[in-house]
Parts: structure tokens; sequence; C-alpha cells
């Protein structure tokens, strides 16, 4: 009886953890705030924030390489959690969220850097706010650019008011 009463214990201890191993998870939030106040991916770690470019590069940025898996990086964008990624005005194209308002033309029409969708803060003490000749910026240049001897705004003020 002693034994039997022992494969009942063991038995409803199986059933137990097997129950328990079949519950849904809770979602795991991955939302974070990276360096730099960028958007970013939430490592297993807890820890660990990823900025959202970083995600599926190939690179392993997390210890368990949770940023890189196929479930996550099968199908871009759309394999991808929304606050990863921005929309440019072109339906076809997308950056990652932490390209949006970088000062750089990522979406190839500005529309990652100025207009509603974008909503930038305007240019900050690091940049030069002018109309561009070149397509990499939009509406401002980093101010290293200022008085180089390169004409980057239109109207020269790069060069002869920054």
């Amino acid at each position: 009886s002693v034994v039997a009463l022992l494969i009942l214990v063991a038995a409803v201890g199986s059933g137990v953890a097997l129950a328990l191993a079949l519950l849904p998870r809770a979602p795991v939030k991955r939302f974070c705030t990276a360096p730099n106040n960028q958007t970013g991916f939430l490592c297993d770690d807890r820890v660990t924030c990823v900025p959202a470019s970083w995600v599926c590069d190939n690179v392993s940025n997390c210890r368990n390489g949770e940023d890189e898996q196929e479930q996550l990086c099968g199908d871009l964008p759309l394999s991808l959690p929304g606050y990863l990624v921005f929309h440019c005005s072109n339906p076809e194209s997308w950056v990652f969220a932490d390209q949006r308002c970088n000062g750089i033309n990522d979406c190839g029409d500005c529309s990652d850097e100025t207009g509603s969708l974008a909503a930038c803060p305007p240019c900050g003490r690091e940049w030069w706010s002018c109309s561009p000749v070149h397509y990499e910026f939009c509406s401002c240049i980093p101010r290293s650019l200022c008085r180089d001897g390169t004409q980057h705004c239109l109207g020269w003020s790069d060069e002869f008011v920054c």
C-alpha cells in the first residue's frame, strides 16, 4: 500500500507539472528605451536593451540570441512588433523606429525626419536648421559640417551664418 501511495503521488505530481507546462505564458513585454532615448528591444535577461535597428541584423546582441530569432525576423517588417517599425510615407518602405528623427534621411523621402508622420522635434543644439542641398539630410545638418568649405544648405547658411 505504501508503494501504491508513492506511485499515486508521483502520478499526481507529474500531472500537475504537465498542466503547468501547458498553461499559456503571459507575453513578454519587450519594449524598452535604449541609449540616447532610442526605441529598443528588451532581451530575456530583462536588463539589456538593444536599439531597434540592431534587431534582425544577423548579429546576436542578446545573450540568448532572441533578437535574431526566426519568429521575430522571419518576415520583416510584418514579424516585428509594431513599436520597432516606422512606416515611411511610401507604403512599400519602412525603417526601424530608432531611425526616425535621427537626422538622416533613412526613408529616402525625408518622411522619417519631417512631417506629421515623424513628429520630430526641431533641430537640437548639435544641428543647424536649413534647406540642405544633399539629400542625405532633410532639414538639419550636423553642426560639424558648418564652415567646412562645402555647401550643404541652399543659400550657403552653413558656411556664412552657422
